[in-house]
């Protein structure tokens, strides 16, 4: 099964970061991904992209969340790009 690769922009004392990460943690135990946290203060660029957005989702590099994460929007999503790839959760 291939990996979904996920991308999540974010920084410290971030309460919406934190509640995405832990929607992300929890779908994490039944799909196969690989996340990774991106701390926007550690690029200028980045940081100037993204400051009043966070967090920022992107899945398989496409931006699919802004703000806010919704589980159940999040597994049609993730179901939708395995069964795209013939496998089944």
């Amino acid at each position: 099964m291939s990996l979904i690769d996920i991308e999540i922009y974010t920084k410290d004392d971030c309460h919406l970061c934190e509640s995405v990460k832990d929607v992300l943690m929890s779908v994490a135990r039944d799909y196969p991904l690989r996340i990774t946290e991106i701390d926007i203060t550690k690029d200028e660029k980045v940081y100037i992209k993204f400051r009043e957005s966070i967090p920022v989702v992107f899945i398989n590099k496409k931006r699919e969340f802004i703000y806010k994460v919704h589980e159940i929007t999040l597994r049609k999503k993730l179901d939708k790009l395995i069964n795209y790839q013939g496998e089944k959760p």
